[in-house]
């Protein structure tokens, strides 16, 4: 249904805290998720992440369950500071940076099984298959002047969506020739979205106040039809077309993508962060090849808080970890049995690469850790899904273009 199932979106740093951005910015982790905080870069920043996860799908009528395990990329992007006010910058009061890289928006792969029964003459099997996902490589900029920030991303949104339902007749002295029903569809085009933010002073820290926003979309697509007959090799084992049925390439259409908005803060103290976000999307407006889908607009409440030691004087590395923690919650928006809550909570922590660094070496480094579980459903509905997922982020940063007075 619909794009297939969501990348967290954010940082590894952001899903540690339940995965709020809106109203977070850190200069050593670059949150695409709201452009308007690339003008806080300090550093020229590498950023990677990746992430590995378990899913169980537990079906109640018939009883049955599915396990799957998947490892991507979550994203890599490199940000770089144009202009900082922190460093005798013309104007000392603005900052500005740039950022790029690629990061999926979705997956789709599954396999699944079943069997049955036709009218008690011949038992079926039926294998529904499914691969592809969207994905993002864009370009940004922010800018910082005083206490408000602006930015945007744009670039280009490509993707697939293949599926495909293959049905066999298990006969022991008749042998039937098996069915297969493919859709392979190809999409792109250009994005846009952007993002601000305000800081300001309170008691013992700062307020941080976000929002971000994706318009509705409509991509042009392609898609390729098969409707064939096809029996096993029994040698090799692969599918072999008997006939095709129908086939049809290169139809044209469109895909219309939805309009997302989210807002919110953040309180800064010297040990603490404590922020929530609010996210709706409008999947009302989502339609592929002009039919709409199982889908419905959808909103996610996360919330989320950090704790830094931060001993003055201490030698000891736990010390400068931070450690994070955080929670979400709000319909999925697929709605295929009815609408399906999902909620998650989620631990996270970063480590710095090194300590004692000076502004002179590359030591302002870290490695951000996430590990998530949640579930999608509930016992009043026909199926439910656990996931449990760790990923692991990297952000390397380092002082470029710096005139050396001595070598």
């Amino acid at each position: 249904y619909g794009i297939g199932n969501l990348v967290p979106p954010g940082n590894i740093l952001n899903r540690g805290m339940g995965g709020i951005s809106a109203g977070v910015a850190d200069p050593q982790a670059i949150n695409f998720l709201n452009p308007a905080t690339y003008g806080n870069f300090v550093y020229t920043t590498f950023d990677l992440g990746g992430e590995v996860d378990s899913r169980t799908l537990k079906n109640k009528v018939p009883v049955e369950n599915f396990t799957a395990n998947n490892a991507i990329i979550s994203y890599i992007q490199i940000g770089v500071p144009l202009l900082n006010g922190n460093k005798k910058a013309v104007k000392k009061d603005i900052s500005w940076g740039l950022n790029f890289g690629l990061r999926p928006v979705s997956k789709i792969n599954y396999k699944i099984q079943t069997n049955g029964r036709l009218a008690g003459i011949d038992s079926t099997q039926t294998i529904y298959e499914g691969s592809g996902g969207v994905n993002e490589a864009f370009i940004g900029t922010g800018v910082k002047i005083k206490k408000f920030s602006i930015g945007f991303n744009t670039g280009y949104l490509f993707g697939n969506k293949n599926y495909s339902t293959r049905l066999l007749l298990v006969n022991d002295t008749v042998a039937y020739n098996a069915s297969n029903s493919s859709n392979q569809t190809n999409f792109g085009g250009l994005f846009f979205n952007a993002g601000i933010q305000y800081v300001t002073k309170i008691k013992g820290g700062s307020l941080r106040i976000g929002a971000y926003g994706t318009l509705s979309k409509k991509y042009n697509a392609t898609q390729d039809i098969l409707r064939e007959t096809f029996s096993y090799n029994p040698t090799s084992g692969n599918p072999e077309t008997i006939d095709s049925v129908f086939h049809s390439n290169g139809e044209k259409g469109t895909i219309q993508m939805p309009a997302t908005y989210g807002a919110g803060f953040s309180i800064e103290k010297t040990h603490w962060l404590l922020g929530a976000d609010v996210e709706a999307t409008n999947w009302d407006n989502y339609s592929f090849y002009g039919q709409k889908d199982a889908v419905k607009n959808t909103w996610l409440l996360k919330a989320g808080a950090q704790y830094f030691p931060g001993l003055s004087g201490s030698k000891k590395y736990w010390n400068f970890v931070k450690y994070r923690a955080g929670f979400y919650y709000g319909p999925d928006y697929i709605s295929a049995d009815n609408k399906l809550p999902q909620y998650g909570v989620s631990i996270g922590a970063g480590f710095p690469l090194k300590l004692n660094h000076t502004f002179y070496d590359n030591q302002y480094s870290t490695m951000n850790v996430a590990v998530e579980y949640g579930s999608r459903g509930n016992k009043n509905n026909n199926i439910r899904e656990n996931i449990l997922r760790v990923s692991v982020g990297f952000s390397l940063s380092d002082v470029w273009f710096l005139r050396e007075k001595y070598h």
